[in-house]
């Protein structure tokens, strides 16, 4: 008997695809991820160091699989850390294909061979959402929210009258979202394992997307579904770290202090090595407890979007929490608590001027942010800084995803030819050995270390001795390396796999940059 295979257009097929579903033949469905770019969060060089194939696994994707019919057989392959086989194509009824704009290259080149073997396609995720019409060869495009798109789908297929286009304006309830099917996924090829605690961002950045996607409001998952979640990892033999992808944890501190960070605490009482790091907003510096719950729970690791330290450019892309504080002080209260910061940083602008990339230098020096993610603007499709800089005629090419690549979408006000020769000053100078190395004891002189149970697998001890070699050996900043692990093993010596960390992801930065 035929299965859902190819899915093909003529009226008989779609009549037998439909007879199959029916009577329950297995269904063979295969998830693909595409390939990022060699980019900032790729961390590609650095996870060398600890043999592992990528950051994270496609959580999307993983939520998607959960929510398919159980008869339906599913295998993942994300190319991040597998090769798409001729195989796998063969096994195929069906390809899932889910990304973002950084993966649009590889997502092209996945869709290309699908077409080529006559293998239907159903894609959504970010960018496809996005940038839906930049892709005429997809059969089935699942837009927006899966949750409430993809039950849509699969009842017009059930029924033998599947659109192409399923789209909503609605926001999903996250609390009936099923727990991702952790076991699709080879755990010992990643660096991270990847969960979700919430969706939606209260703030209204004019380069976001975030809100445009998810929106304002701050929906939850209960704390029960996320101890589900965080078992269902466990028993699958996970002992290290978990970044949470929300937009901005932060988002209901209600909820927070008084469910979810109290619920993890309790969990992670009798678990070895879980460690959490997430997203917020710069505010969470003024909540001391709040912070203090975050590093009882074992959150290690936020990411705060500074943007800039320019007044003036808070207020045209509407960072107004950011506006009129002493950002420096906060992110080192932070720090100082047990939280080490991550940063997001934009040049670019309407307001800046030359003086800017300097002063982007100067501001992440001083706090201390060792992990600085600068980027050019970028107009995303759907945030509101598209369609004022549209109606500017203002657009340049198609988004590329990364904006830490050194190209823009957007014209500027600046002359481009200084804004990007400015941008890679930013970039040459901050990640040079010699300050990147002076920026970690500066990081390290005001972190207060946590007393956090961590799971060093014979890979993390190793990475070390590998840092010797490419970074205490062949690499041209060799003297400032030595200079800080001495430093470290005599004034920080708790801290010191933090400073190797650390001075590892510089060597990355450096790789990925030039």
């Amino acid at each position: 008997m035929a299965t859902i295979r190819r899915l093909a257009t003529t009226v008989s097929r779609k009549e037998e695809e439909h007879s199959v579903l029916i009577e329950g033949s297995p269904v063979n469905v295969l998830l693909i991820y595409p390939q990022f770019s060699d980019t900032f969060w790729s961390f590609k060089y650095a996870l060398r160091f600890i043999r592992k194939r990528a950051f994270a696994p496609p959580l999307g994707l993983l939520t998607v699989a959960a929510m398919l019919p159980k008869k339906w057989e599913k295998r993942l392959v994300d190319v991040n850390v597998a090769k798409l086989t001729d195989k796998d194509l063969a096994w195929a009824d069906v390809a899932f294909i889910s990304g973002m704009t950084i993966q649009r290259d590889s997502a092209r080149e996945i869709i290309a061979r699908c077409k080529d073997v006559g293998l239907k396609i159903v894609a959504g995720g970010p960018m496809f959402t996005t940038e839906p019409d930049a892709f005429d060869e997809v059969d089935h495009l699942v837009l927006n929210e899966a949750e409430i798109t993809l039950p849509l789908f699969l009842e017009d297929l059930a029924n033998g009258c599947p659109k192409r286009v399923y789209t909503t304006t609605e926001f999903a309830d996250i609390r009936r979202s099923p727990m991702p099917l952790w076991e699709l996924v080879n755990m010992r090829r990643y660096a991270s394992m990847i969960i979700q605690f919430s969706r939606g961002c209260p703030f209204n950045c004019e380069f976001c997307s975030v809100t445009e996607m998810f929106g304002h409001r701050t929906r939850l998952k209960s704390t029960d579904q996320i101890i589900a979640e965080l078992d269902g990892m466990y028993a699958q033999g996970w002992r290290g770290p978990v970044f949470s992808g929300d937009d901005n944890l932060i988002g209901s501190k209600r909820y927070l202090k008084e469910e979810l960070l109290p619920g993890l605490i309790r969990w992670r009482r009798d678990k070895e090595g879980v460690q959490f790091a997430t997203e917020v907003s710069i505010n969470l510096a003024d909540d001391p407890e709040l912070i203090q719950l975050m590093v009882d729970a074992g959150f290690t690791t936020v990411f705060i979007g500074i943007e800039t330290p320019d007044q003036d450019s808070l207020s045209e892309c509407g960072k107004n929490l950011n506006a009129d504080r002493d950002l420096v002080a906060d992110v080192k209260t932070i720090q100082r608590a047990g939280l080490q910061v991550q940063g997001g940083f934009i040049v670019g602008f309407d307001s800046d001027t030359p003086a800017i990339f300097q002063r982007q230098i100067d501001f992440i020096q001083r706090s201390g942010i060792v992990t600085a993610m600068v980027g050019l603007l970028q107009a995303i499709p759907g945030t509101r800084l598209y369609e004022r800089l549209s109606k500017e005629g203002r657009l340049r090419d198609a988004v590329t995803g990364d904006n830490a690549d050194g190209t823009t979408n957007v014209v500027s006000r600046m002359n481009f030819e200084t804004l990007q020769e400015g941008y890679r000053r930013i970039m040459r100078t901050i990640y040079s050995p010699r300050i990147h190395y002076a920026r970690i004891q500066i990081f390290l002189r005001e972190y207060k270390l946590q007393k956090n149970r961590t799971h060093l697998d014979v890979q993390h001890i190793l990475a070390f001795f590998r840092s010797v070699y490419h970074l205490g050996v062949k690499s041209r900043g060799r003297l400032q390396y030595w200079k800080l692990l001495v430093w470290a093993a005599f004034r920080r010596p708790k801290a010191f796999p933090l400073a190797v960390t650390l001075a590892i992801y510089g060597y990355h930065f450096r790789k990925s940059f030039g």
